[in-house]
């Protein structure tokens, strides 16, 4: 018979791309993840795994292994929803997935109550970008994802799954202290031509919003310097290297050398909790939804 966490290892790896990748996702070092794979290797007789340059590729049978292993994932997932819910408490395991200001600004307080008032449920985060955590909860790598989008940048709605807004946060241009901008009640998207900016990678949604905004007024925008994290930007701000455009939830205090300036109109990124249609009636996920809603109007900064 299949072992269904060597069966879970291998889904990993094929959602995730690599060994490491399906490591940190099940919370299991790559060697871990490798001896699982080698023994379902060896229960199935098969090759499951190739070497392919620095990294690995699966067989065509670990892909038909992986169809398989999805739906009995799927089926166990309806198995504990059932069994939780016929409990009537939120229990057991919950995998969540936040990018990375609301793992700041939000999650800890919301984890944080949900251990006090419902301690049979065990809550895990991972910090992942809203490009690729609502793949993984389509897929059913995680329960819960807390993801965003932008006014043009629509969130997708994969097949399966549901959402529900958590709350909008509002996004400020932040620029260095003696900038031409700084002391302004407000500055208008037109004014914005000629400036350097500094802004997350492409492929990340505020980067995208902020190329097809400008470009919309009629600017083409120079992008001089780019991070990830927001922190990363402010301070390459304050060091007088550009502006930015950067969301208020979990930004933190502003150090001295930046100001911040509205800008007109000001532009909102809408939250989101989503999870899979299947889960909708688990006690965990519904108490954790209704707690990230409860728990926004205290964290989010007013518009």
């Amino acid at each position: 018979m299949l072992d269904l966490q060597r069966l879970r290892a291998l889904h990993a790896v094929s959602v995730h791309g690599t060994v490491a990748a399906a490591g940190v996702a099940l919370g299991f070092t790559p060697s871990a993840v490798s001896q699982q794979i080698a023994k379902l290797e060896r229960e199935t007789r098969t090759v499951l795994l190739e070497r392919e340059g620095r990294g690995v590729r699966l067989t065509d049978e670990a892909h038909q292994l992986v169809e398989t292993a999805a739906e009995l994932l799927a089926l166990v997932e309806r198995a504990e929803t059932r069994l939780e819910e016929r409990r009537g408490v939120p229990a057991g395991r919950l995998t969540v997935a936040a990018f990375a200001s609301a793992a700041r600004g939000l999650l800890p307080c919301v984890l944080a109550d949900l251990a006090v008032r419902h301690p049979a449920l065990d809550t895990r985060l991972s910090e992942v970008d809203p490009h690729l955590s609502v793949d993984l909860v389509a897929k059913g790598v995680v329960d819960l994802v807390v993801a965003h989008d932008w006014d043009i940048a629509p969130l997708p709605a994969p097949a399966g799954v549901e959402q529900a807004v958590i709350g909008d946060d509002p996004c400020d241009l932040i620029v260095p202290a003696g900038h031409p901008f700084a002391g302004r009640t407000a500055v208008t998207r037109e004014e914005l031509g000629g400036q350097r900016w500094v802004c997350q990678p492409p492929g990340r949604v505020c980067h995208d919003w902020l190329v097809r905004t400008l470009r919309s007024a009629g600017h083409e925008p120079e992008i001089v310097h780019q991070a990830e994290e927001n922190p990363t930007l402010v301070a390459l701000v304050a060091a007088g290297l550009g502006i930015s455009l950067i969301p208020r939830l979990g930004r933190g205090p502003l150090p001295p050398a930046v100001a911040e300036v509205p800008l007109d109109p000001m532009p909102v990124r809408r939250l989101y909790a989503l999870w899979r249609a299947g889960a909708a009636r688990r006690p965990a996920i519904a108490e954790t939804v209704r707690t990230l809603r409860a728990h926004w109007p205290r964290v989010s900064p007013h518009m």
